[in-house]
Protein backbone atom coordinates (compact mmCIF):
# COMPACT_ATOMS: atom_id res chain seq x y z
CA UNK A 1 0.00 0.00 0.00
CA UNK A 2 1.33 3.44 -0.94
CA UNK A 3 0.89 6.56 1.21
CA UNK A 4 -0.65 8.32 -1.80
CA UNK A 5 -3.50 5.80 -1.67
CA UNK A 6 -4.12 6.39 2.02
CA UNK A 7 -5.09 9.10 4.45
CA UNK A 8 -3.40 9.94 7.73
CA UNK A 9 -5.55 8.71 10.63
CA UNK A 10 -3.34 9.60 13.56
CA UNK A 11 -0.19 8.81 15.50
CA UNK A 12 0.80 6.34 18.20
CA UNK A 13 1.62 8.67 21.10
CA UNK A 14 2.25 6.42 24.11
CA UNK A 15 2.21 2.96 25.61
CA UNK A 16 -0.77 2.02 27.75
CA UNK A 17 0.22 -1.22 29.47
CA UNK A 18 3.02 -3.71 29.88
CA UNK A 19 1.12 -6.03 27.50
CA UNK A 20 1.92 -3.97 24.40
CA UNK A 21 -1.18 -1.78 24.29
CA UNK A 22 -0.66 1.64 22.75
CA UNK A 23 -2.66 4.85 22.54
CA UNK A 24 -3.10 6.63 19.23
CA UNK A 25 -4.21 10.24 18.91
CA UNK A 26 -6.65 10.33 16.00
CA UNK A 27 -6.60 13.29 13.62
CA UNK A 28 -10.35 13.42 12.99
CA UNK A 29 -13.47 15.25 14.07
CA UNK A 30 -15.34 11.94 14.23
CA UNK A 31 -13.14 9.46 16.14
CA UNK A 32 -16.10 7.14 16.80
CA UNK A 33 -16.03 6.17 13.10
CA UNK A 34 -12.70 4.42 13.68
CA UNK A 35 -13.34 2.64 16.97
CA UNK A 36 -13.96 -0.85 15.55
CA UNK A 37 -11.31 -1.17 12.86
CA UNK A 38 -9.97 -4.60 11.94
CA UNK A 39 -6.60 -3.27 10.82
CA UNK A 40 -4.55 -0.16 10.05
CA UNK A 41 -1.35 0.57 8.19
CA UNK A 42 1.52 1.67 10.43
CA UNK A 43 4.27 3.81 8.91
CA UNK A 44 7.59 2.12 9.69
CA UNK A 45 10.85 2.97 7.89
CA UNK A 46 9.07 4.69 4.98
CA UNK A 47 6.81 1.65 4.48
CA UNK A 48 3.17 1.13 5.36
CA UNK A 49 2.89 -2.15 7.24
CA UNK A 50 -0.53 -3.72 7.94
CA UNK A 51 -1.25 -4.34 11.63
CA UNK A 52 -4.31 -6.27 12.74
CA UNK A 53 -6.24 -4.98 15.74
CA UNK A 54 -7.27 -7.40 18.46
CA UNK A 55 -9.15 -4.79 20.48
CA UNK A 56 -9.61 -1.03 20.54
CA UNK A 57 -11.36 1.35 22.89
CA UNK A 58 -12.06 5.03 22.31
CA UNK A 59 -11.09 7.20 25.27
CA UNK A 60 -10.68 10.90 26.04
CA UNK A 61 -12.32 12.12 22.85
CA UNK A 62 -9.91 11.41 20.04
CA UNK A 63 -7.59 8.89 21.69
CA UNK A 64 -7.87 5.24 20.69
CA UNK A 65 -6.36 2.57 22.93
CA UNK A 66 -5.24 -0.30 20.69
CA UNK A 67 -4.11 -3.85 21.28
CA UNK A 68 -2.50 -5.11 18.07
CA UNK A 69 -2.45 -8.87 17.45
CA UNK A 70 1.35 -9.19 17.25
CA UNK A 71 2.39 -6.56 19.80
CA UNK A 72 2.41 -8.18 23.24
CA UNK A 73 5.33 -6.60 25.11
CA UNK A 74 6.50 -3.12 26.09
CA UNK A 75 9.57 -3.56 23.88
CA UNK A 76 7.42 -4.34 20.84
CA UNK A 77 5.22 -1.33 21.64
CA UNK A 78 8.35 0.87 21.92
CA UNK A 79 9.22 -0.05 18.33
CA UNK A 80 6.03 1.54 16.99
CA UNK A 81 5.85 4.61 19.26
CA UNK A 82 5.55 7.79 17.22
CA UNK A 83 4.49 5.92 14.08
CA UNK A 84 1.71 7.29 11.90
CA UNK A 85 -1.48 5.33 11.29
CA UNK A 86 -3.02 5.24 7.81
CA UNK A 87 -6.13 3.85 6.15
CA UNK A 88 -7.00 3.45 2.46
CA UNK A 89 -8.81 6.46 0.97
CA UNK A 90 -11.99 4.43 0.48
CA UNK A 91 -12.43 4.36 4.29
CA UNK A 92 -13.05 8.11 4.34
CA UNK A 93 -16.71 8.98 4.88
CA UNK A 94 -18.25 10.59 1.79
CA UNK A 95 -18.72 14.32 2.13
CA UNK A 96 -21.52 16.28 0.53
CA UNK A 97 -22.37 19.90 -0.12
CA UNK A 98 -19.50 22.36 0.21
CA UNK A 99 -17.43 20.09 2.44
CA UNK A 100 -14.47 18.27 0.86
CA UNK A 101 -11.20 16.54 1.57
CA UNK A 102 -8.08 18.37 0.43
CA UNK A 103 -6.87 15.44 -1.73
CA UNK A 104 -10.28 15.20 -3.41
CA UNK A 105 -10.18 18.64 -5.06
CA UNK A 106 -6.73 18.47 -6.66
CA UNK A 107 -7.30 18.90 -10.40
CA UNK A 108 -10.67 20.66 -9.98
CA UNK A 109 -11.28 23.83 -11.98
CA UNK A 110 -11.91 26.92 -9.89
CA UNK A 111 -14.05 29.91 -10.86
CA UNK A 112 -14.74 33.19 -9.14
CA UNK A 113 -18.28 34.62 -9.26
CA UNK A 114 -16.99 38.02 -10.45
CA UNK A 115 -13.69 37.18 -12.21
CA UNK A 116 -14.74 33.95 -14.00
CA UNK A 117 -12.46 30.99 -14.69
CA UNK A 118 -9.25 31.18 -12.64
CA UNK A 119 -7.46 27.92 -13.34
CA UNK A 120 -6.85 24.47 -11.89
CA UNK A 121 -6.36 23.61 -8.21
CA UNK A 122 -2.88 22.09 -7.99
CA UNK A 123 -2.74 21.70 -4.23
CA UNK A 124 -3.74 22.91 -0.82
CA UNK A 125 -1.34 24.83 1.39
CA UNK A 126 -2.28 23.93 4.94
CA UNK A 127 0.93 25.15 6.58
CA UNK A 128 -0.44 28.63 7.20
CA UNK A 129 -3.04 29.69 9.77
CA UNK A 130 -5.74 29.41 7.09
CA UNK A 131 -5.55 26.68 4.40
CA UNK A 132 -5.21 28.07 0.88
CA UNK A 133 -6.28 26.83 -2.54
CA UNK A 134 -3.15 26.64 -4.71
CA UNK A 135 -4.23 27.51 -8.24
CA UNK A 136 -2.34 27.41 -11.53
CA UNK A 137 -3.75 30.27 -13.61
CA UNK A 138 -1.94 29.99 -16.95
CA UNK A 139 1.41 29.55 -15.23
CA UNK A 140 0.79 32.08 -12.44
CA UNK A 141 0.31 30.83 -8.90
CA UNK A 142 -2.84 32.17 -7.24
CA UNK A 143 -3.69 31.55 -3.59
CA UNK A 144 -7.22 31.92 -2.23
CA UNK A 145 -8.05 31.29 1.45
CA UNK A 146 -10.32 28.29 2.02
CA UNK A 147 -12.88 30.20 4.05
CA UNK A 148 -16.44 28.85 4.14
CA UNK A 149 -17.85 32.27 3.21
CA UNK A 150 -15.68 32.36 0.05
CA UNK A 151 -16.69 28.87 -1.14
CA UNK A 152 -20.03 29.17 -2.91
CA UNK A 153 -20.34 25.75 -4.54
CA UNK A 154 -18.47 22.46 -4.80
CA UNK A 155 -19.59 20.71 -8.00
CA UNK A 156 -18.17 17.19 -7.83
CA UNK A 157 -19.94 16.10 -11.03
CA UNK A 158 -18.12 18.74 -13.09
CA UNK A 159 -14.98 18.84 -10.90
CA UNK A 160 -15.38 22.54 -10.25
CA UNK A 161 -15.37 24.87 -7.24
CA UNK A 162 -17.00 28.27 -7.39
CA UNK A 163 -15.70 30.93 -5.01
CA UNK A 164 -16.29 34.58 -4.26
CA UNK A 165 -12.87 35.96 -3.43
CA UNK A 166 -12.53 39.29 -1.65
CA UNK A 167 -12.46 42.26 -3.99
CA UNK A 168 -8.97 42.88 -5.35
CA UNK A 169 -7.43 39.58 -4.20
CA UNK A 170 -7.30 37.93 -7.63
CA UNK A 171 -6.07 41.17 -9.22
CA UNK A 172 -3.04 41.08 -6.90
CA UNK A 173 -1.90 37.92 -8.68
CA UNK A 174 -3.15 38.40 -12.24
CA UNK A 175 -2.82 42.13 -12.99
CA UNK A 176 0.89 41.79 -13.76
CA UNK A 177 0.40 39.25 -16.57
Amino acid sequence: MRKEDCFYLGKIVRKHSFKGEVVAKLDTDEPELYENLESVFVALSNNLVPFFIEESILQKGNQLRIQFEDITTEEEADAILGAGLYLPLEFLPKLTGNKFYFHEIIGFDIEDIHYGYLGVITGVNDTSAQPLFEIDSNGTDVFIPMIDNFIKKVDRDHKKIIVEAPEGLIDLYLDNQ
